[in-house]
């Protein structure tokens, strides 16, 4: 009876320490998921947090910038067009954030082109790449004799993630407006001139400081008046078409991405910027 009462403890004693094992190898499952569930979650949420950086235009656009690279369509739209560009097609998209007519369709192709932005912080030389860009460079010539971004600011600064940039070009961040990082329609970011056109540029495109490129809301051909302007050297798909590069006020840049942000919009580093960016003029000059 002893030895029978022995192998019955025995017996449960085995059966306890295999329930344990049991229960030990079902939460070290549990916790592997849980990993990368949330390993996905971040990854995921960085990818979000791009497509909201360059998304330029109206809030209803999707954002699909959150793509490692460029789509098919973007490439095949590059490759249509021979620089300089002879014919630019606009055309009509959302509601302009400020009244402007179309650029017109026939650049002047041939010309050299250099802008000044005049901002509260001084003045951000720019040399444009008619050459290169041309239906890009033909738009913002446009935009700036048109006054389009006078007493605008530029509402958004990233620095952290390997993105440096300052984006500007939207007239709904006001002069005036106190800047708060919503994305609701109409908001500061959510802007454009009530038209859209084509990339370019796109092949081998990267993004060194001093680089000027256009922000979009996601597809090749949804370019508007929202650019931004390369402080660092930064990581990006070659989605963005370069049209210039800074010829001076990189330290305007360098120091409203030290002051950091006031309120962010996918994460620390990235928010509007504290220290107020006021354009008051864009000035460009022809040769």
């Amino acid at each position: 009876m002893a030895g029978n009462r022995e192998r019955q403890r025995r017996r449960a004693r085995e059966r306890y320490e295999r329930q344990q094992e049991q229960r030990l190898q079902r939460r070290r499952k549990i916790r592997q998921w849980f990993g990368i569930g949330l390993a996905v979650v971040l990854v995921l949420g960085l990818a979000a947090g791009l497509a909201v950086v360059f998304a330029g235009g109206p809030a209803s656009k999707p954002t699909a910038k959150a793509s490692a690279t460029a789509s098919p369509s973007a490439s095949k739209s590059a490759a249509a067009v021979a620089e300089p560009a002879h014919h630019c097609t606009y055309t009509a998209a959302g509601v302009a954030a400020k009244k402007v007519s179309m650029p017109p369709t026939a650049p002047d192709y041939s010309s050299a082109y250099t802008a000044t932005i005049n901002t509260n912080l001084g003045k951000i030389g720019i040399n444009l790449l008619n050459s290169k860009a041309t239906c890009t460079v033909n738009s913002f010539v446009h935009l700036a004799s048109a006054d389009f971004w006078n007493n605008s600011q530029c509402h958004r600064v990233t620095t952290t993630g390997g993105l440096y940039v300052l984006q500007c070009g939207d007239p709904y961040a006001t002069a005036a407006a106190k800047l708060t990082c919503k994305q609701t329609a109409g908001a500061p970011g959510t802007g454009g001139p009530g038209y859209q056109f084509a990339s370019e540029n796109l092949t081998g495109a990267t993004y060194k400081a001093g680089t000027v490129a256009m922000a979009n809301s996601g597809g090749s051909d949804t370019n508007g008046s929202q650019f931004f302007l390369v402080y660092k050297d930064t990581s990006l798909p070659a989605n963005y078409t370069p049209f210039g590069t800074i010829t001076s006020g990189m330290d305007i840049l360098q120091k409203v991405a030290k002051a950091g942000t006031s309120c962010t919009y996918s994460g620390p580093g990235d928010g509007a910027p504290k220290e107020k960016v006021i354009i008051n003029s864009v000035t460009v000059k022809k040769s």
